[in-house]
């Protein structure tokens, strides 16, 4: 039985995680995941991880 449970396990770390989570789609918006809230100078999109990592963006420059 601990050899089954030892295998299981083996076979549960080897597996290949999922590399397109939230902090990638972030920054392929151009934002940034920060921790609590975003500067003056950005604005929230989305969440890296809700709610206490948001991902923010750059405010546009106005010309």
């Amino acid at each position: 039985m601990r050899i089954l449970w030892f295998v299981l396990i083996f076979i549960s770390l080897a597996a290949p995680g999922n590399a397109q989570g939230s902090e990638a789609s972030c920054r392929r918006t151009g934002g940034l995941c920060l921790v609590s809230k975003c500067t003056q100078a950005e604005h929230h999109v989305e969440y890296c991880l809700t709610p206490v990592i948001l991902c923010c963006k750059r405010l546009p420059v106005s010309t």
